[in-house]
C-alpha cells in the first residue's frame, strides 16, 4: 500500500517540493520511511563546561557576557558565554544579519548545540543551533534523541520531519509486510520491520538512547542486516544473469609459453596462481568477470599480456583501457615489446591523436588487423568499432564511471555473444569492501612481490625541514640517484598552504642551477608529458617535479627517492600509490612525507602508518576506516554502496553472515529480491552490470 502511495498524498507538499524530494530518490511514502537518520543529536541533557571534550557534539548553557564583530575581509560575529562555574565558550557566526546580531543581549541565557572546537580564545562552536531566554527561565530539555536526515539544497530538516511524522501515522494504518522469513529473524534475534522503523524515526525515552546513538540497538541491526542482504542479493542476481550469457571459448595457447620463455624474469607463485585462474575462466562458456588486485609492482601487466595472448590466438581482439595517458602509454610500450615479436599487432588510441593517425588506427581496429588495442577513455567513443572483441581489460577501474565501463563492455557484444572482462587495480581493497562492492566478480590477489624488491624506507618530517630535504635530494642526485618531488597543486593557492609544482621547480632551478629538472602536471599536453617522462626514463633528468598525475603507471627503476609535499592532504591509498613509483630497481629506496604543521592527532596516526608499513592491504584497511568506501572506490561507481543505514567498517561483522544467508535465500525465497529491492533500492539505484 505505502509503496504505491506517492508523496503528493501527504499534506504540505506541492509540485516544487516534490521535485526536491525526488532528487533524494523519494517518490513514495515507503521511500520516506526508509529515508533513515544519518545520526542523532542528543539534546536530552546539558553538558557542564568542565566536561567538554574537543571534537564532540554537546549541548551547553551559559550567560551572554559579550558580543562583537571581527574587523576582517570576512567578518564573523562572536558571542561569548560564561557558565555558572566561570568557564567560557565562544559562539562564532560567519553568516549573520544585523537583526540576528541584536538578539544576543548581555545578561540573556543562551542554550547552544554543536561541535566543540579549539579557537583562538579557548572553546568555540561555529554556527551552533541556539535558543535565547531570560535568566532562570530555561525551557524543558528534549526527552528523546533528535534524528538528522540526509537532505538536499532547499530541503531542511524541519520539512523532512513533518513529512516523516505523517508517513509514520500511515504506517500505523497500513503496516508493512515482513520481507525476511520469520525463522531467520528469530535465529538472528532481529525485531520486526514496523517496530524498527518507528523506533529509528522517533526514539522514545524508554529506548536505550546510548545504543541508538552508537548504532548498536537491535532495531538498527535489523535494518543494517536487511540493507546489506539486499545489496548482496543484487550482486548475486548480476552474477547469475552474467552466467546465462554466452562468451567465446579461448583454449590454451602455445604462444603464452613462448612469451614466458622470452621474459628476463620468472613469474612469482602468486602470478602463476592468478594466471591459472584467468586461463580457466577464459575456457568457460560464459563471460569471465574477474578482479585482479595486486600491490604496486606485483606484476599485473604481464598477467594481462598473457591473457591477451590467449584471446588473440583464438582469433579475437583485446581492448586494454587505462585512466591516464601516462599509464596507457606504458601499457602500449610493454605490450609492443612482449607481443609484437610473437606476431600479435598492437594498436594505440588516445584523445589527443592527430586526425590522420587516428583514422589509420581506427581502420586497423575495425578490420581486425589490430589484435590488441591499448588506450584511454578514447576506446569507448562511438567511432571505435571492433571487428571481433573477445576480451576487455580495464586497469585502475575505480577511476572510470560505471557507464564508461559499460560502454566498452557493450562493444564486445555481437548478437548473443559477450566479451570476457578482466579488471585490475593496484589499489588494495580490504576484503570486507571487496566482498560487498565486487560481490558479482571473482577475486584474484597477487599477494607476492618479485624477489629482490627491498622495502621502501619512509620518513615523516615537518615542512620546516624542507630546505634540508632539498639539499639532501641535491646531494643524492649528484651521486647518480634520480628523484621525484610531488606537490598537490600546479599553481600557488592562497586558500591552501601547499607549495605548487611550478614554484618548487623554479626554486630548485634557482638554488641548484646544475640540477637537471623536469616538470609534469595534468595541464600539459600528452606529447609534452611524454617528452618529459621519456627524458626522465633515459636519465637525461635528475629530478622530476610533479603533481599526483604520476600516481599510476610510471616505472623508472633508477628513481629511488620520493618526496611528497603536504602529505597530510592526500589519502593513504594515494600516498601508497605515489610511494610505489620508487622501489622498482635493486637500490634501497627512500620516501619522505613532508607535512604542514600543526598536524592533528588523526593526521599523525595516518602518516605513522605509512612510516610503519609498506603492506598495501593494511594501509587500505586503515584508509577504509578513516575515509569510508566512497572515497576509496570513487563516488561515481559506488552505486549501491551509498548505504542508507549500513556502514562497512562499523558493520563488517555482518558481511560474511549476510553472504551466507543471501546464497541460501536466493534459492529458497526467489521472490525476496523484488520485495527488498523495492524497499531499499527503490527509485535511487538500478543494479546494472558494469
Amino acid at each position: 500500500m505505502l509503496a504505491q502511495m506517492t508523496l503528493t498524498s501527504l499534506k504540505g507538499i506541492g509540485p516544487k517540493l516534490v521535485e526536491k524530494y525526488h532528487k533524494l530518490g523519494l517518490v513514495t511514502v515507503q521511500d520516506l520511511l526508509f529515508h533513515l537518520p544519518l545520526r542523532y543529536q542528543d539534546k536530552t541533557k546539558l553538558t557542564p563546561f568542565s566536561q567538554i571534550i574537543l571534537g564532540d557534539e554537546a549541548q551547553l548553557e551559559g550567560e551572554i557576557i559579550s558580543q562583537h564583530m571581527t574587523q576582517s575581509r570576512n567578518p564573523s560575529l562572536l558571542v561569548k558565554l560564561i557558565s555558572e562555574e566561570g568557564q567560557s565558550l565562544t559562539c562564532r557566526f560567519f553568516h549573520f544579519g544585523f537583526r540576528q546580531a541584536q538578539q544576543f543581549k548581555r545578561g540573556l541565557t543562551m542554550r547552544v548545540y554543536g561541535e566543540v572546537r579549539s579557537g583562538p580564545t579557548g572553546f568555540e562552536m561555529v554556527h551552533p543551533t541556539y535558543q535565547l531566554f531570560a535568566k532562570g527561565q530555561s525551557p524543558e530539555l528534549e526527552d528523546t534523541l533528535t534524528p538528522i536526515y540526509p537532505t538536499t539544497e532547499g530541503l531542511g530538516q524541519a520539512s523532512l520531519l513533518k513529512l516523516i511524522k505523517q508517513a509514520l501515522a500511515l504506517l500505523e494504518q497500513y503496516p508493512l509486510t515482513e520481507a525476511l522469513p520469520s525463522q531467520l529473524c528469530q535465529e538472528l534475534h532481529l525485531p520486526g520491520i514496523n517496530q524498527s522503523l518507528r523506533t529509528l524515526h522517533q526514539p522514545q525515552p524508554s529506548d536505550d538512547l546510548l545504543q541508538i546513538k552508537h548504532f548498536e540497538h537491535p532495531v538498527q541491526q535489523r535494518l543494517i542486516f536487511e540493507e546489506l542482504l539486499t545489496h548482496q542479493l543484487g550482486l548475486q542476481t548480476l552474477r547469475q544473469a552474467e552466467q546465462q550469457r554466452q562468451a567465446p571459448n579461448f583454449p590454451p595457447s602455445q604462444t603464452v609459453n613462448a612469451l614466458l620463455a622470452s621474459l628476463p624474469f620468472s613469474l612469482t607463485g602468486a602470478q602463476l596462481r592468478v594466471l591459472h585462474e584467468i586461463q580457466q575462466d577464459l575456457k568457460k562458456p560464459y563471460p569471465m568477470q574477474r578482479l585482479v588486485q595486486g600491490d604496486v609492482g606485483s606484476g599485473k601487466t604481464v598477467i594481462a599480456a598473457l591473457a591477451a595472448i590467449q584471446a588473440a590466438d583464438a582469433g579475437y581482439q583485446v581492448a586494454i583501457m587505462a585512466p591516464t595517458e601516462i599509464l596507457a602509454e606504458q601499457h602500449r610500450n610493454a605490450f609492443c615489446e612482449w607481443l609484437e615479436p610473437l606476431g600479435i599487432p598492437v594498436a594505440w588510441l588516445n584523445g589527443r591523436m592527430k586526425a590522420a593517425e587516428k583514422r589509420f588506427m581506427l581502420a586497423q581496429v575495425v578490420s581486425g588487423e589490430a589484435k590488441v588495442v591499448v588506450g584511454t577513455h578514447a576506446l569507448f567513443q562511438d567511432a571505435v568499432e571492433f571487428q571481433k572483441l573477445g576480451l576487455v581489460i580495464i586497469d585502475e577501474q575505480h577511476r572510470f564511471g560505471v557507464h564508461q565501463r559499460l560502454a566498452l563492455h557493450e562493444k564486445g557484444k555481437t548478437e548473443d555473444v559477450h566479451s570476457h572482462q578482466l579488471i585490475m587495480t593496484a589499489t588494495p581493497i580490504p576484503r570486507t569492501l571487496a566482498m560487498t562492492a565486487y560481490g558479482d566478480l571473482d577475486l584474484s590477489v597477487i599477494d607476492e612481490l618479485p624477489p629482490g624488491r627491498k622495502p621502501i624506507d619512509t620518513a615523516v618530517l615537518s615542512n620546516q625541514k624542507r630546505l634540508e630535504v632539498m639539499e639532501h635530494l641535491y646531494q643524492k642526485c649528484k651521486d647518480g640517484v634520480q628523484a621525484y618531488w610531488v606537490c598537490p597543486l600546479i599553481e600557488e593557492s592562497e586558500l591552501l598552504h601547499a607549495q605548487a609544482a611550478e614554484v618548487t621547480a623554479t626554486q630548485f632551478s634557482d638554488y641548484y642551477p646544475d640540477l637537471r629538472i623536469g616538470l609534469i602536471h595534468g595541464r600539459l599536453k600528452g606529447e609534452e608529458k611524454a617528452l618529459v617522462m621519456n627524458a626522465f626514463k633515459a636519465h637525461q633528468l635528475d629530478l622530476l617535479v610533479a603533481t599526483t598525475v604520476i600516481e599510476v603507471g610510471v616505472n623508472v627503476p633508477n628513481a629511488s627517492l620520493m618526496i611528497i609535499e603536504n602529505a597530510e592532504r592526500l589519502g593513504l591509498a594515494q600516498l601508497h600509490q605515489l610511494r610505489g613509483r620508487v622501489g622498482r630497481g635493486d637500490k634501497q629506496s627512500h620516501c619522505v612525507l613532508l607535512y604542514q604543521a600543526p598536524l592533528s592527532e588523526t593526521g599523525k596516526a595516518r602518516l605513522n602508518i605509512m612510516r610503519e608499513t609498506t603492506d598495501g592491504f593494511r594501509i587500505a584497511e586503515e584508509d577504509l576506516r578513516i575515509r569510508g568506501p566512497g572515497e576509496i572506490l570513487g563516488t561515481r561507481q559506488t552505486g549501491g554502496l551509498q548505504f542508507r543505514m549500513a556502514d562497512l567498517m562499523r558493520d563488517q561483522h555482518w558481511i560474511a553472515l549476510v553472504k551466507h544467508h543471501a546464497e541460501d535465500l536466493a534459492t529458497s525465497h526467489p521472490d525476496l529480491m523484488t520485495r527488498l529491492q523495492e524497499r531499499w533500492v527503490g527509485h535511487k539505484v538500478e543494479y546494472k552490470h558494469a
